[in-house]
């Protein structure tokens, strides 16, 4: 008897949380309607209602020392009592450090989780409705100073719903305290609350502005248009760019994003590694470039597949280097888009901890790590991680929020990872970690680079000032010159702080080329000096009888920095179906 339901063509179920099957209006039906309300509320206490009372209350325990003091410091005379009043300010200074670390803390945890999207939204949501009136055909610059004027109204906007803020919670707010206060600490929750929204108003409403003027003022992207050339004897560099690749863990599994709407198992990734083999004999590769998502959620079972494939192709493996994407890390349940994790929670650190291993096998006795206290690069990753290698073993092992504490500043600590050049004016690439920390499967995609990774790669490129640069990430920059089909698609998936990415980047731009993945978007442009590359997923997008591709890139020296060649498009056939008699 025919197979009524034929399992290695998936179901429903294989369609749950595919963007490709189900608009997202139907996926947050279904989030809704399973979501736990209790896990919820208690993500909600953790990420945004205790670094506000920590934040607020942070002037009233200030204020409250100060006036306990304030009387005795004014009875103080003589040599002896300077050497008292002396000895209670080295106390209240050491004393006040881990408070001042925790409102520190906690502004800048509201900043990401708060004011930064505020402003992304209103920025992209502006444009995305400016994109939208313009005649097809428009010429670039029309785009572009679209572009522009939108970000300067999202500046304005953003500033003036800031300041309505402002001045609705102001009477609400309490600066200062006395130790009384605290015998019933209740009656402070509100005055510290209207606090912390006090502050993050004031500041979003000034960051708004400087931000809305700076991401108008700067350069817009632009489709590149032409390549380089450059001359038969200048140094060339030839790189394989691939993103997306979804590894996932089972012979006839689909794909979280594309359900059946998608390619199924790992049969197309392993022909793009057999084609790369290929070229690589005829015209060796300097290097195999994946700019995250290599596998579909993390799992371990993923990367696993997707390490047996990279450890057929050793001559690949030996100049391979990857870095996390958003399904590497910030998938929670790759079948429930419902399911949340509490902050801290021991799950995301088992997935960052796969991912930091894979990486480490790979490319551990390559890369180096930037050492944040000396503002410099510090030795490989291998090398940093040796001393954790049991206590991470032991938690892959076990589990527990005991053992995941321990190891919350490894992930952090490891990024960015620098490949440097061989010479010092040759090739050198920057790895970065470009997800934004997301505790819920539906918001997995986000987007930010930290702002001390940042700073660290700007401290690479001038420990090599004559180098040239790949800075390779996950996330897009900064959007594509194009109408997004949507504005969830949009928004969902940015990068919330990438216009800063790209003014910090200006100084190094002629002679770095920035390559990412993430939106599966075939684009080359430029911002201003700095040129982009958008890779294509050769896995995604399409089924198993649609044919998929991947670029080579040739990179060459060249006097003022960094060229870009004409690329290598390398397409992938699909598979003939199978001839059944």
């Amino acid at each position: 008897m025919p197979m009524i339901i034929e399992p290695r063509d998936g179901d429903a179920e294989d369609d749950a949380s595919s963007t490709k099957k189900r608009s997202l209006i139907a996926i947050a039906g279904s989030l809704l309607g399973e979501i736990s309300l209790l896990k919820l509320a208690l993500a909600w206490v953790l990420g945004a209602l205790l670094p506000s009372l920590l934040l607020g209350a942070a002037p009233l325990v200030i204020t409250a020392w100060i006036a306990s003091i304030s009387g005795r410091v004014a009875a103080l005379a003589g040599i002896g009592s300077l050497a008292l009043l002396a000895l209670i300010a080295v106390i209240g200074w050491y004393g006040f450090r881990p408070l001042f670390r925790m409102a520190e803390k906690s502004f800048w945890s509201l900043n990401a989780l708060v004011v930064q999207p505020g402003y992304a939204v209103c920025r992209e949501g502006l444009q995305h409705l400016a994109e939208r009136l313009l005649p097809v055909g428009s010429a670039p610059d029309r785009r572009a100073a679209l572009r522009a004027g939108s970000a300067i109204g999202a500046g304005l906007l953003g500033g003036l719903v800031a300041g309505t803020v402002l001045a609705l919670v102001w009477p609400a707010t309490r600066w200062s305290g006395g130790f009384a206060d605290f015998i019933d600490p209740f009656q402070l929750v509100v005055p510290a609350l209207a606090n912390a929204v006090a502050l993050m108003s004031l500041y979003l409403a000034l960051a708004s502005l400087l931000w809305g003027m700076a991401d108008g003022l700067m350069d817009q992207p632009r489709d590149l248009g032409g390549f380089d050339s450059a001359p038969p004897s200048a140094r060339r560099w030839r790189v394989a760019h691939l993103s997306d690749v979804h590894v996932v863990g089972e012979r006839y599994g689909f794909r979280i994003e594309s359900g059946r709407a998608g390619p199924r198992g790992n049969e197309r990734f392993l022909r793009v590694l057999d084609r790369l083999s290929e070229i690589h004999e005829s015209e060796p590769l300097d290097l195999l470039l994946i700019t995250g998502d290599m596998t579909d959620a993390g799992r371990s079972a993923e990367w696993a597949e997707f390490l047996d494939a990279m450890q057929r192709h050793p001559a690949l493996a030996a100049r391979s280097l990857i870095l996390p994407g958003n399904h590497d890390v910030n998938i929670v349940d790759r079948a429930n888009p419902a399911r949340l994790e509490l902050p801290g929670s021991p799950g995301k650190r088992l997935r960052q901890m796969r991912t930091l291993s894979a990486i480490a096998a790979l490319q551990g006795e390559r890369v180096r790590v930037f050492d944040e206290s000396r503002s410099r690069l510090a030795g490989s990753l291998a090398t940093a991680l040796e001393p954790h290698r049991e206590a991470i073993a032991a938690f892959a092992d076990a589990g527990g929020l005991r053992l995941s504490a321990g190891l919350a500043a490894i992930w952090a600590d490891a990024f960015p990872m620098v490949l440097p050049p061989t010479e010092p004016d040759g090739l050198g690439v920057i790895l970065l970690n470009s997800n934004a920390e997301a505790h819920f499967s539906f918001t997995n995609a986000l987007g930010l680079v930290a702002e001390e990774d940042m700073q660290a790669l700007l401290a690479a490129t001038r420990t090599f000032p004559q180098a040239r640069w790949i800075l390779a990430l996950h996330h897009h920059p900064i959007e594509y010159p194009r109408p997004a089909k949507a504005f969830s698609e949009r928004i969902g998936t940015a990068l919330i702080n990438g216009s800063r990415l790209l003014r910090l980047l200006r100084p190094v731009a002629p002679r770095t080329v920035a390559m990412h993945g993430h939106r599966h978007i075939d684009w080359i442009g430029r911002c201003g000096g700095l040129k982009i590359v958008s890779a294509p997923s050769p896995v995604m997008e399409a089924t198993d009888a649609e044919p998929t591709c991947f670029y080579i890139h040739t990179l060459a020296a060249a006097p003022q920095g960094i060229a870009l060649l004409a690329p290598q498009r390398v397409m992938i056939e699909p598979v003939p179906p199978a001839v059944t008699a």
